[in-house]
């Protein structure tokens, strides 16, 4: 619900927040952010929720709703509005299928999922977000650079704001962690220093524990990397037999199905295709396969209060930091 002046915001993990500042407004109006509400967050969720035996509308979301997220949480932790506005924007530059484009296009992003990355500057300046910023009298090139906002994005195994947001999220949608069980983890997280700390060993160890389930069974997992491979074949077949152009990379999921559908009498797309939506059997075989596919593996080593001072997880617990050095590899 919005009019001119204000929106009302309903999120399922952060409950409804109020939406006052005039250039957050626009942005969540703008072409760019609106585009993010036909980019599936886990990349191809009608094939990955299949192969999780989870009901896809259910458990579909959207690169506008976790931008939403990671701006509200920044908002909620009394950020400034520049951190806000780049939490907001920070994924605007996601092509299709999200992820899934790193297995179409570049050569070694399969580790590291780097290629939303690589072009996000270049993105954003070609886009209608830099008149909005002008228009606020907001400097462009600061909101860019993300060292200046380490509350929203950091490197791993630190939190950051868009890092705690797809977890939570995901966790929640995916049923592995409950409402009460997410409030609990929020309301025991404080910014300090730009960082993000939790009140006590307890809460710390319980979100390291959820992140690291998160990545074994969703982030890392062979549903994923199956997704990943598929979906990239279909996008980088398509794209070297024309049928697709680079521009419609930056459409939508579903503008850019309809497109492939258009051509499926070429045999070999129409195999890929049905690969796509998993109606070709497959199965795990390490010594036996057609395709060797790696993963993006995360893991987490958060800081939380001890007494007067902060320490990481690992520091307690011995064994975290071998499973840090362990989950920071490709899978």
């Amino acid at each position: 619900m919005a009019n001119n002046k204000n929106m009302i915001y309903r999120d399922r993990i952060y409950g409804k927040i109020k939406i006052e500042e005039p250039v957050i407004l626009e942005l969540i109006k703008s072409p760019s952010l609106q585009r993010l509400k036909g980019i599936d967050q886990a990349g191809y969720l009608p094939l990955l929720s299949k192969l999780l035996d989870f009901p896809y509308p259910k458990v579909k979301h959207d690169r506008f709703e976790h931008s939403l997220g990671v701006f509200i949480l920044l908002k909620k932790f009394d950020a400034s509005l520049e951190e806000q506005i780049a939490g907001l924007i920070h994924d605007v530059s996601h092509p299709v299928f999200s992820h899934c484009i790193d297995y179409a296009l570049t050569e070694g992003s399969e580790k590291n999922h780097t290629y939303q990355d690589k072009i996000h500057k270049e993105f954003v300046r070609k886009s209608e977000i830099p008149a909005i910023l002008q228009k606020y009298e907001i400097d462009f090139d600061y909101i860019l650079g993300k060292h200046n906002f380490p509350l929203s994005e950091r490197e791993l195994p630190d939190l950051c704001a868009d890092r705690l947001d797809y977890s939570l999220r995901t966790a929640f949608i995916f049923r592995e962690a409950s409402r009460r069980k997410i409030n609990y983890l929020l309301n025991n997280l404080i910014t300090e220093n730009k960082f993000w700390i939790f009140k006590d060993l307890k809460a710390a160890k319980n979100y390291a524990q959820l992140f690291f389930k998160m990545n074994t069974l969703y982030y890392a997992d062979f549903p994923s990397a199956v997704m990943f491979r598929t979906t990239g074949d279909v996008i980088k077949y398509a794209i070297r037999k024309r049928y697709l152009r680079m521009e419609d990379l930056f459409k939508t999921d579903k503008e850019v199905i309809e497109k492939i559908k258009k051509h499926l009498n070429d045999k070999t797309l129409k195999l890929f295709f049905e690969r796509m939506q998993g109606r070709v059997k497959f199965k795990n075989s390490p010594r036996n396969y057609d395709a060797h596919v790696f993963c993006k593996s995360r893991i987490v080593n958060p800081r939380f209060r001890a007494r007067n001072n902060v320490k990481r997880l690992s520091e307690i617990y011995k064994k975290w930091a071998k499973t840090v050095k362990d989950e920071s590899k490709p899978k």
